[in-house]
């Protein structure tokens, strides 16, 4: 952030007393703001960046986060309890998503959350979590598909034999989305949210072939693959739903959280020597946030950090790769993907 700062700080300089029309430090000015996560009013001028200030009230709201024990997903059931909705966080450790749920209710003595235990890799236990939900008659006005894991440095496979990072990012969120939908699809607004990731950029191309990483395993490789196939996702989904629904997905940028535990060296590396610019995990929820609760937000949206490098500060209407957009490619993969979890999404 301090050399994105010095790069805009000499830019103004040169424009300041140098010949350049006042005209171009004012587009300049408008642009670098547009890009670190302001927007732009109908009249022109500059709305503050986007935060989670700026989240409407959830009162009477029914939300499901999974992954929510720690890291990004706790922190966006966190504010969305503040914002008064009934949260659900869920994650594979009954344990620790007690002691998240523990440390909400700390915080905000009268929120309203609930627990529950769900490994997105393992169909039972993900078809155990939605009959447990679907026992509640209310409506579920919003599923946040947050779960997952981050290039595994083996091939390893879940209970039902497919490359775990597959199973847990793609399948599990797949099968998971699909067994809620009569509920989603009886609340008045409903959202369905997916976390992505900027490694999406590395996941093509499309159509997506060998999606269980059989043919060659390389962990980053695999990861990014799940992460273009969550978008993808995002907006079939969208496609199929029509005005049904709200599909939004999303990326945390830079952010510090466990998800790198497991990791392989290079990327344990990596991350170490970007330290100086990680952002804090409540700061990485703040994309999930506004894809969840922004009014304007788009269908199939996707959101993202607009500052350094687009891994850090103010959540922004972000870009995809051409890849993303593949809208015969995304209809071939949600095909695939009801084929492979036996769910079918009825709308």
């Amino acid at each position: 952030m301090l050399l994105a700062c010095r790069h805009f700080g000499a830019q103004i300089k040169k424009l300041r007393f140098g010949s350049t029309p006042l005209s171009t430090l004012h587009f300049v000015t408008s642009r670098y703001l547009i890009a670190t996560g302001y927007k732009k009013r109908d009249d022109g001028s500059m709305n503050e960046p986007w935060t989670t200030k700026q989240i409407p009230s959830q009162a009477g709201k029914r939300i499901i986060v999974t992954g929510a024990n720690s890291g990004i997903g706790f922190y966006t059931a966190l504010e969305l309890a503040r914002a008064g909705a009934d949260v659900t966080i869920a994650s594979r450790n009954a344990q620790r998503v007690k002691e998240a749920a523990h440390r909400i209710t700390t915080a905000l003595p009268n929120a309203s959350v609930h627990t529950g235990t769900i490994d997105t890799s393992d169909p039972k236990s993900v078809s155990k979590f939605a009959e447990a939900q679907l026992s509640d008659p209310r409506p579920i006005d919003m599923l946040i598909n947050n779960a997952g894991i981050m290039a595994l440095p083996k091939r390893e496979v879940s209970v039902d034999g497919y490359e775990l990072q597959f199973a847990t990012n793609v399948l599990g969120p797949f099968r998971l989305t699909g067994l809620l939908l009569p509920a989603i699809l009886k609340a008045d607004a409903p959202r369905v949210v997916t976390v992505s990731s900027y490694a999406h950029t590395r996941g093509g191309p499309t159509p997506m072939t060998d999606l269980d990483s059989k043919e060659s395993y390389a962990p980053v490789r695999a990861y990014s693959k799940t992460k273009l196939e969550n978008i993808l996702f995002t907006r079939e989904l969208q496609r199929r739903a029509g005005t049904r629904l709200l599909a939004t997905c999303c990326h945390p940028g830079a952010s510090r959280t466990n998800l790198g535990n497991n990791t392989v060296f290079m990327m344990k590396l990596i991350t170490f020597f970007m330290q100086p610019i990680l952002q804090s995990a409540a700061q990485g929820a703040e994309p999930t946030l506004m894809a969840a609760t922004y009014p304007e937000a788009e269908p199939g949206g996707y959101y993202g950090p607009g500052g350094l490098f687009k891994l850090r500060g103010h959540p922004i209407e972000a870009r995809t790769t051409d890849a993303a957009k593949d809208l015969p490619g995304a209809k071939e993969l949600f095909d695939r993907l009801e084929q492979l979890t036996g769910t079918v999404f009825r709308f």
